[in-house]
C-alpha cells in the first residue's frame, strides 16, 4: 500500500512575508508562530519528518497545518469556531433582568434609590427569573447595551415665567448685542460670581524641592487657616480674570470686587460695563442695581434667570429706569 505523500506548499511573496511576521513576532502567540513555522518549512519543500525533527512538534500536529493551509491559505491557521459551554441562562432571561434595570427601583417596590448589579441579581432571583444569577453576569449583561443604572443625571425644571427674555439678554451680551444693537468697542461685560469656603492651609513643614532620581515631598499634615471666599470678575470677551479672597461673602465684599475692576482701565473710562450676575444674596434684586449704579453711574448689573415660585414679583426682568435712562446717554 503505498505511503501518503505530504501536501505541497507554494507561497506568494505576500504570504511569504506574513509568515515570516507570524513566526518571528515578538508579540505573536505561541501556536500561531509554530503554525507558521511548520508551514515556511513545508514550502521550502522539506518532508513531515524533517519539520517534526526541527520544531519539536508532533507528526499529526505538522500533517494537520500542513495540509489545513495547502485548503485555506493565511485564514486557515486560525483556530476554528467552536460552540464552547452552553449558555446557562436563555435570551428571555436576560432580555428581563435587562429590563428590570430599565425600571425605577419605586415602581417594583424595592426601597433604593437606584439600581446596582448586585441588586438586580437578588431582585432577578426574587422574581424567580433565574435559579441564581451573580452580580459580574448582570454586570457583563448590561454592559452589551451600555447600561448603567446607578449613574444618574440631574436637572431642574425651569419655573420663572420671565426665564426666556432673561436667559436671551445675558446670551446676547455674551454675543456682544444689547437691545438689538452690537455693543461698542468701549462697552464691556462682566460675569461675576463669588466661591464660598474656600479652605486656607499651610503645610507643618516646608516642602523639599525634587533632585536626581527623587521626586518633590511634601508633608501631609498641615494648619487650617480658616475658610475665606474667593470673588471673581471675568472680562467675557477679553479673557482677562479680576480675583480676590475675602473673609466671607456679602454685599461689602462684593461691592469691593466691584471697585477693583471698575476702578482699573478701561472699564474706569468704558460707555458701559454690563455685570452678569446671579440672584445671590450680596446682589440680588433692585437694590443691588441701584447700588452698582450710585457707586459706578457706567456700570449696569444683569441678572440670570433663577428658580423661584411663581408667585414672587418679577422686579429683576427689567433694568432700573432711571439706570436704562443714564446708560443711554
Amino acid at each position: 500500500m503505498p505511503a501518503a505523500t505530504a501536501c505541497p506548499i507554494v507561497l506568494t511573496a505576500a504570504e511569504r512575508r506574513r509568515l515570516k511576521k507570524v513566526a518571528w513576532g515578538h508579540k505573536t502567540p505561541h501556536q500561531l508562530r509554530m503554525r507558521a513555522q511548520v508551514v515556511l518549512h513545508a514550502a521550502r519543500g522539506r518532508s513531515n519528518a524533517r519539520i517534526v525533527r526541527e520544531t519539536g512538534l508532533h507528526l499529526d500536529t505538522v500533517r494537520t497545518w500542513r495540509g489545513r493551509f495547502a485548503d485555506g491559505g493565511l485564514p486557515a491557521l486560525a483556530d476554528r469556531k467552536r460552540s464552547g459551554r452552553p449558555a446557562s441562562f436563555t435570551a428571555l432571561q436576560v432580555a428581563e433582568v435587562k429590563a428590570l434595570a430599565c425600571q425605577l427601583p419605586a415602581e417594583t417596590g424595592t426601597p433604593l434609590s437606584r439600581w446596582s448589579c448586585p441588586e438586580l441579581a437578588r431582585e432577578a432571583v426574587d422574581r424567580s427569573t433565574a435559579g441564581s444569577i451573580s452580580p459580574s453576569t448582570v454586570r457583563r449583561w448590561l454592559k452589551q447595551d451600555a447600561l448603567k443604572p446607578w449613574h444618574y443625571q440631574s436637572w431642574i425644571f425651569v419655573r420663572d415665567p420671565a426665564f426666556r427674555p432673561k436667559a436671551a439678554r445675558v446670551l446676547d451680551l455674551y454675543a456682544r448685542t444689547f437691545d438689538g444693537a452690537p455693543l461698542g468697542e468701549d462697552e464691556y461685560v462682566i460675569s461675576a460670581d463669588e466661591k464660598t469656603s474656600i479652605q486656607a492651609r499651610c503645610r507643618c513643614h516646608p516642602t523639599l524641592a525634587p533632585g536626581q532620581t527623587r521626586a518633590m515631598r511634601v508633608n501631609h499634615e498641615y494648619d487650617r487657616g480658616g475658610a475665606l471666599a474667593y470673588l471673581a470678575a471675568y472680562d467675557v470677551h477679553r479673557a482677562r480674570v479680576f480675583g480676590r479672597c475675602e473673609p466671607k461673602t456679602g454685599i461689602v465684599p462684593f461691592m469691593n470686587l466691584v471697585t477693583q475692576v471698575m476702578t482699573t482701565e478701561p472699564y474706569a473710562s468704558a460707555r458701559r460695563v454690563f455685570w452678569i450676575v446671579d440672584n445671590g444674596s450680596s446682589h440680588r434684586g433692585m437694590k443691588a442695581t441701584d447700588r452698582l449704579t450710585r457707586a459706578f453711574p457706567n456700570a449696569a448689573m444683569v441678572h440670570n434667570p433663577r428658580a423661584r415660585f411663581l408667585d414672587e414679583p418679577d422686579r429683576d426682568l427689567l433694568l432700573d429706569r432711571p439706570t436704562q435712562g443714564r446708560l443711554a446717554q
